[in-house]
Formats: C-alpha cells, sequence, structure tokens
C-alpha cells in the first residue's frame, strides 16, 4: 500500500499534496504551565482549544533537560549524546550539531518542502553553523539564549556575554537591548511565512526564546494574567499560537497541516517567581525527575487526529522525526536513528508503546534513568535541587544545592507521578529487568559514571579549529 496524503478540499489544498508541519517549541515552560495541563492560574484559550480539537499527550518526554541537547534530539531523531551534543552551547562555543546528520528540515527538503525557523536556534552559532546551513530557507531569531547578553544577573562574577545578535537569514541585523516586542516579531514573520508558502508544501518552526528568563512580554499582555510576569509570557505564546492556527484557516491550509505543541524542558526553578510550574512533578530543568523531562504535548490535525484524545503512553522528543516522516512520504535519514512513529498514537489507533523505554541522559554522557511502561529506574547520580527552599525573586536565581541518588530507586509513574516512594525493594524482578535494558544502550551509547564508552562509531558534534 502507498503513502496517503492527508489533504483539506479548499481553494489552496491539493489532493496529492503532502501535510505541511508546524512545531511550536517553547523554553522551560513546565508542565503545568497550560490550561489544559492543569494550570490554576494562568489561561491560555487557544491551547486549550487546540487540544479539544487534536491529541494531548500526558507522558511526553524532552530528550533530556537542556537546551542544545534537547533540540538536537527534536531535529535529528536521535539521543543528543548519540550525535555528539551536550548541555547548552555558549556563545562563540566554535561547537555545533555536525552537518552529517539530517534535520526534519533536510528531509522534509528532499520532499520539496519549503523550511522556515523564527526564534530560538542554539546548535552553534558559527555562520557554518546555523540554520541555512541544516536544511531551513529561511531563519529570523537569535542564536541561543536570550539570557546570554550583558544583562545577565550573573555577569561579571560568572559570565562576560557580549551583545545578544538578532539574525534574519545569515546576517545580523541588530543586537537586543529590550525583548519584549520579540515574540510579536516572530508571530508575524510566521504568519508571513504561512502566508507566501500557502500553495506548497511547508516545514514551519517556531521555537520561542521564551519563557525562559529574563522574560519578556508585549505591552498588550502586561499585567494580564493572575500569574505575575511568567503568566503574561504563557498567555503571549498561547496567542502567538492562536494566531498561527487562525492564518491557517485564512489561507485555506488548516485540513493540511500537523500542528505540534511543545517544550525543551521543564522550569528553571531557582528562578522562582519568573520560573515556569511543573505541577505534581519532581524537579525541573536540569534533572531527568519528571518535572525536568515531561513537558506539555498538543498535536492538531484535522480529519486525521480525533478531536479531544488524551493520551498517556510514554512517548518522547525523539520519535517526532520519524513520524514526521510517515506522515509525509518523506525518506529517513541514513544515518540510524533512535526515534520511532508515534502516528498511530497520535491518532487513537494504538496507545501501545513504540520503543521498549525511554532513556534519561544527562552532562557530557551520564545515565541517569530508564523508563519502561509505568516504572522509571533512576541510577546513582549526582543532582541539583531546591531541597524544599524558594526560588529567587525579580528575575534572580538562587544557587542549587547538589543532591544525591546513591543507589538504585524506583517509582511507580501510574500511582506516584511526584516520584516519593522508593519501591525498588518490593520489586526485584523489575528492576533486574529494567538493569538489564539499560546495560544494552550502555553497550551502545555507553555510561560516563560507569566508565564506560559508547561503541557505536557516529561523527560527534562539529568542533571548529
Amino acid at each position: 500500500m502507498g503513502i496517503v496524503f492527508y489533504s483539506c478540499q479548499t481553494k489552496s489544498a491539493k489532493p496529492d499534496r503532502p501535510p505541511n508541519v508546524i512545531i511550536i517549541f517553547t523554553d522551560d515552560q513546565g508542565y503545568e504551565d497550560v490550561g489544559c495541563f492543569g494550570s490554576p492560574d494562568i489561561e491560555t484559550p487557544h491551547l486549550d482549544q487546540m487540544a479539544r480539537e487534536g491529541v494531548k499527550l500526558t507522558h511526553f518526554y524532552a530528550a533530556q533537560a537542556v537546551c542544545s541537547a534537547s533540540r538536537a534530539a527534536l531535529l535529528t531523531g536521535c539521543y543528543p549524546n548519540r550525535i555528539g551534543v551536550h548541555a547548552a552551547y555558549m556563545p562563540n562555543s566554535k561547537k555545533g550539531l555536525n552537518h552529517d546528520e539530517v534535520t526534519i528540515a533536510e528531509m522534509l527538503k528532499a520532499k520539496g518542502y519549503n523550511n522556515g525557523i523564527f526564534g530560538k536556534w542554539h546548535l552553534g552559532d558559527h555562520p557554518s553553523l546555523l540554520p541555512l546551513n541544516h536544511g531551513f530557507d529561511e531563519y529570523y531569531g537569535i542564536p541561543y539564549s536570550n539570557d546570554m547578553w550583558p544583562y545577565h544577573p550573573q555577569q561579571g562574577p560568572i559570565f562576560n556575554f557580549g551583545p545578544l545578535p538578532l539574525y534574519e537569514q545569515g546576517t545580523i541585523i541588530d543586537t537586543l537591548e529590550d525583548q519584549s516586542t520579540l515574540t510579536t516579531e516572530i508571530t508575524e514573520k510566521s504568519i508571513d511565512f504561512i502566508r507566501r508558502n500557502q500553495d506548497q508544501p511547508f516545514f514551519l518552526y517556531v521555537p520561542h526564546p521564551q519563557p525562559h528568563v529574563p522574560l519578556f512580554v508585549s505591552d498588550k499582555f502586561k499585567n494580564k494574567s493572575k500569574r505575575g510576569l511568567y503568566g503574561d509570557v504563557i498567555m503571549e505564546i498561547d496567542w502567538s499560537t492562536g494566531q498561527i492556527l487562525q492564518a491557517l484557516k485564512e489561507y485555506g491550509i488548516d485540513d493540511n497541516t500537523l500542528v505540534i505543541y511543545t517544550s525543551d524542558n521543564g522550569p528553571w526553578i531557582n528562578y522562582g517567581e519568573h520560573a515556569g510550574s511543573a505541577g505534581i512533578l519532581r524537579e525541573g530543568k536540569g534533572t531527568a525527575w519528571e518535572g525536568g523531562q515531561r513537558e506539555p504535548f498538543i498535536a492538531r490535525f484535522p480529519g486525521v487526529i480525533p478531536k479531544g484524545l488524551e493520551v498517556a503512553t510514554p512517548t518522547m522528543a525523539i520519535d517526532l522525526l520519524p513520524t514526521i516522516a510517515e506522515w509525509t512520504g518523506a525518506v529517513l535519514p541514513p544515518n540510524f536513528i533512535d526515534g520511532k512513529s508515534i502516528r498511530s498514537i497520535l491518532t487513537g489507533n494504538s496507545n501501545e508503546p513504540v520503543q521498549e523505554a525511554y532513556f534519561h541522559y544527562y552532562k557530557t554522557n551520564e545515565l541517569h534513568a530508564v523508563t519502561h511502561e509505568k516504572w522509571k529506574l533512576y541510577f546513582p547520580h549526582t543532582y541539583r535541587s531546591l531541597n524544599g527552599r524558594e526560588g529567587g525573586k525579580d528575575g534572580f536565581p538562587v544557587p542549587y544545592e547538589q543532591l544525591n541518588v546513591t543507589q538504585l530507586e524506583l517509582y511507580n509513574l501510574e500511582e506516584d507521578p511526584s516520584e516519593t516512594t522508593d519501591i525498588a525493594s518490593q520489586h526485584p524482578d523489575i528492576v533486574q529487568n529494567m538493569e538489564a535494558i539499560a546495560d544494552e544502550m550502555r553497550g551502545k551509547l555507553g555510561d560516563a559514571l560507569q566508565d564506560q564508552e559508547g561503541s557505536e562509531n557516529r561523527p560527534p558534534a562539529i568542533i571548529l579549529q
């Protein structure tokens, strides 16, 4: 049976045209920071409507709880340590995503798609590593995180950042001193991209710099939220999503467009009132605990994804590239990828996991945990925590404490999503099985905590001389 394309019968769509793809990717958004994911004090009417018209995944994981690694996984379908991308790249680091890796944009470009990115890149800021060299036709935004500028609260004692550049295509057009209009500009660029590409297939990637600190919001959303400035920022991102969805309807391509909304990692909790919330989930950004990697996820594809579907099957960002390949008929990358298509899950045709397990690596190459069905097993490691203390105020962080997992810990995520009760001693058979699963992956990717090097020969991230 051949590939079937899902398209709408409108003035713009063509019956044999593959679907457009839009990924809206926020930065440091907590699991609870959407109305339909339980936020008690942030209004997100457009995202809530998107969930009512599509599917909500309640156990979707970012591939790592840190910026560059998470984005590399999303765009390549690989665990980031497989492709040598670790942590968050600093400005002028001379490191970036290897050109041997195939991004979603490159995969779709071979299928005839036009590709645009409007927002934050963070996979290498050298000119040879920017988005136009990784399959994108258009780029507007910043090359790394929005706090990597001279106004960082730790500028001087810890950091020495230069001006924050704003790119259009491969050229710096400005350096930012005020980011208040950036979300609006990204939205306007995205809508214009949709308008200009309404008659041909396109991939639109919208990696918002917000709600990563420092928080900025336009005047139209200032003081609108019960949650203070952070809530205002989420409300503006919700508005932006609504504008993009409305543009699809206006140009008659709504029924032929897959739209995905999620985030790169959990909340940066040591920023306190300027951080998001993971709700009942434990910890936040920079940890393998549920609050660090479980993210809100909504997908909408009218007539293809059923309305109001909610699925608890574990999935991860590495699975999006093969899912998009299956939906568009694109050819998968020649390099091995870790992800597997979750189209059957998104359409409600299956609730069976497509992966035996998901592996939670962090730092350079440390395996901190593995998720298998309803179980999550943690291995001894060091992690950062506020340890019950409150976070910072007014955009200033408080220091983390370093805590340790000293022995194997097992949690039942169905009964204990907050990961409060270690039940490893009660389920030795499950622990043994999950250890075996982990050891198999260690044989492929290694584990610095056990002095194991990855055995697979794969080009690492680019390091420029």
